[in-house]
């Protein structure tokens, strides 16, 4: 079941770089530093659908999250997000897995912004709340508090913005036998091509760290992304992801989803 369990969690981490499935702009990894303003709200009801491929072993984890967010001021962001997912592989030693993830509490703050150079600085912080342990042993996510901190750049441009992130997340686990602690830190780029008003088409690239038990892996991962804005309080999303480690391990991965900006 230890494959099903790490599996399940590195979903979650692939999707926002740790078990707190919230967007600010989906569908990317990426974060950006926009919030809504003072009295807004907004709604983002997605999915994710991971397969992993390791050596004949193929499993599969697919999350549907629900985020809220409201904004506190015009500069600062509050979200709680939740999620169900489910776990599945070939392996007959494994069984199919159904449940609630990890809820999620995220503040996301702006804190400079300058209208001349359009550069602008954002940190966002996120709690992991802890399911029972009976969850975590089915690998649905973690029975402890988590943690995650995210840096974010955005430098608006003449064909759009491009977004930089600096994220580190610590996913605590009650069960240290079957599940170590996991240290991840996450660099990452997205260039955004703002195509016409409905359109916007993304690139986003990045590198991660994991550190579980002593032991340091790395990974990069790539993701070809398309949002659709049919009016200017709604984005339907979709993005394609592809993941490479160090292992003989390969993975893909689709997410998407709805946006829904509301007062």
């Amino acid at each position: 079941m230890h494959k099903l369990t790490k599996l399940g969690a590195l979903s979650a981490l692939m999707l926002t770089v740790c078990p707190l499935v919230t967007w600010a702009f989906q569908p990317l990894i990426t974060d950006d530093t926009g919030t809504q303003g003072h009295g807004e709200n907004q709604l983002e009801i997605s999915f994710a659908d991971e397969r992993t491929d390791q050596s004949g072993i193929v499993s599969s984890a697919r999350v549907l999250p629900l985020t809220y967010t409201r904004g506190l001021s015009d500069t600062l962001d509050i979200s709680f997000g939740l999620n169900h997912t489910h776990l599945n592989s070939n392996d007959p030693s494994t069984n199919f897995v159904s449940g609630n993830g990890n809820p999620s509490l995220g503040l996301k703050w702006r804190f400079y912004e300058n209208e001349t150079s359009k550069t602008s600085l954002a940190l966002k912080a996120e709690l992991g709340l802890p399911i029972q342990s009976e969850q975590e042993a089915l690998g649905l996510g973690s029975a402890r508090t988590s943690y995650a901190l995210t840096a974010i750049l955005m430098q608006e441009t003449g064909f759009g913005a491009i977004l930089a992130n600096l994220a580190t997340t610590q996913t605590r686990y009650q069960d240290q036998l079957a599940n170590p602690d996991v240290k991840l830190f996450r660099v990452s780029i997205a260039p955004v091509w703002q195509v016409n008003e409905q359109w916007k088409l993304a690139l986003d690239l990045g590198s991660q760290t994991e550190i579980a038990a002593g032991k340091r892996t790395h990974q990069e991962f790539l993701e070809i992304g398309v949002v659709y804005a049919p009016d200017k309080d709604i984005d339907c999303a979709l993005g394609l992801i592809g993941r490479n480690d160090q292992s003989t391990a390969t993975s893909y991965a689709i997410t998407g989803g709805v946006t829904w900006r509301f007062r």
